[in-house]
C-alpha cells in the first residue's frame, strides 16, 4: 500500500467503515467467548479484556448521544464510565458495543473537524488489545487493516508525529506517515504492519521485530 497526499486528506466515512467492519470481525467472536476469557488482562494497564470493552461502548454511546463535554475522553473519565458498568451483566456491555460500533461512524462523519476520526482509530486498535488477551490472530492487523492505515496516517499529521516512511514487510509499496519537519529527513520503519500500529499506539514491542531510524517511538505515538 502507498499513502501519498490523497490518502491525507480527510475521508469522513472511513471511521464508520472501520467501526463496521470490526463490528462484524469482532462481535462473533465476543459472543462466543466464555465469560471467563474475559477477565484477563489487556495491555492496557489495570484493564481487563471487559473493562477495554465497557470503555469502548462508553466511548462510541457518547458520540451517538452527543454527551461529548470538556474532558470526556481523558483517563479520569474513561475510568469512570469503567466503573459505572462494572455491575452489568457482560451481554449487556457487549450491546452497548455493539450498538456504538453500528451508530458512532455516520456522527463521526458529520464532524467537519475530523476530531472524532482518532476515537475510532482507537476503538480498533483496543479490539487489538481484546484479540491478544485472547490469544486469538489478527491483533493489530487483519482484514481491516486496510481502512486503519489510512486513518493513522491522517491521525499521525492531526497528532503532530514526524514523518515517517514505512517499507511493510507484509504490504506492497511505502505508508508515509506524520509531518515533514524542515531541515529533518523523513524517518525509516522496517517491519510488519502490526508492529507499526503497536508503536503508533504504544502497545507492547515484546517479540517484534522491526528497524527503525530518524525517530524514536515516544515520537510516534498518537496516543498520550
Amino acid at each position: 500500500m502507498c499513502t501519498d497526499d490523497t490518502h491525507d486528506r480527510r475521508d469522513p466515512w472511513l471511521p464508520d467503515h472501520l467501526l463496521k467492519t470490526e463490528r462484524d470481525l469482532l462481535m462473533p467472536l465476543l459472543r462466543r467467548t466464555p465469560a471467563e476469557a474475559f477477565e484477563l488482562r489487556t495491555a492496557c494497564p489495570g484493564w481487563t479484556a471487559r473493562q477495554v470493552l465497557a470503555h469502548c461502548g462508553a466511548a462510541l454511546v457518547r458520540i451517538v448521544e452527543g454527551r461529548l463535554e470538556e474532558g470526556v475522553f481523558l483517563p479520569e473519565a474513561n475510568a469512570c464510565d469503567v466503573a459505572e458498568r462494572e455491575d452489568w451483566p457482560l451481554d449487556r456491555v457487549l450491546d452497548e458495543l455493539e450498538r456504538g460500533l453500528t451508530e458512532a461512524g455516520p456522527v463521526i462523519a458529520e464532524r467537519e473537524d475530523g476530531r472524532l476520526d482518532a476515537v475510532a482509530l482507537g476503538e480498533w486498535v483496543h479490539a487489538g488489545d481484546v484479540r491478544e488477551a485472547f490469544g486469538e490472530p489478527g491483533a493489530y492487523c487483519g482484514d481491516a487493516l486496510d481502512l486503519a492505515l489510512p486513518l493513522l496516517s491522517v491521525t499521525s499529521r492531526k497528532r503532530e508525529t514526524p514523518r515517517l516512511v514505512g517499507v511493510l514487510a507484509d504490504r506492497d509499496g511505502e505508508v508515509a506517515l506524520g509531518n515533514e519537519i524542515e531541515g529533518r529527513p523523513p524517518a525509516r520503519f522496517h517491519g510488519d504492519a502490526a508492529t507499526l500500529i503497536r508503536i503508533y499506539s504504544g502497545r507492547p514491542l515484546v517479540r517484534t521485530r522491526y528497524e527503525l531510524t530518524g525517530a524514536t517511538e515516544q515520537e510516534l505515538l498518537i496516543y498520550r
